[in-house]
């Protein structure tokens, strides 16, 4: 059973950054592809980026390609993603999940998933 805990959410600006942490307990972390994903209010789930057990691939959704940087620390069992440019509609409760099938952009692959941490870009 893998443990994921985000932190780093908050507010910023538009146009600011943001650095979120996943940290994993409870499992070996470098055998699960890792992903983000994020759940604005009123709306459904989404897929926002997606990295390989070894750091090897990754996958980003088209709203987020060029500014979000998604990586791992396989030493520190800890996921990040470097938010960049950030704009309003990034605003959401940002999720990390772990998958131990396929790499994979759809968060029914993912086995387990953190509690989240907020995310608000301010206009």
């Amino acid at each position: 059973q893998v443990q994921l805990a985000e932190s780093g959410g908050g507010l910023v600006q538009a146009g600011g950054s943001l650095r979120l942490s996943c940290a994993a307990s409870g499992g070996t972390f470098s055998s699960y592809a890792m992903g983000w994903f994020r759940q604005a209010p009123g709306k459904e789930r989404e897929f926002v980026a997606r990295i390989s057990w070894s750091g090897g691939s990754t996958y980003y959704a088209d709203s987020v390609k060029g500014r979000f940087t998604i990586s791992r620390d396989n030493a520190k069992n800890t996921v990040y993603l470097q938010m960049n440019s950030l704009k309003p509609d990034d605003t959401a409760v940002y999720y990390c999940a772990a998958a131990r099938g396929p790499l994979s952009y759809r968060g029914s692959n993912y086995d387990y998933w953190g509690q989240g941490t907020q995310v608000t870009v301010s206009s």
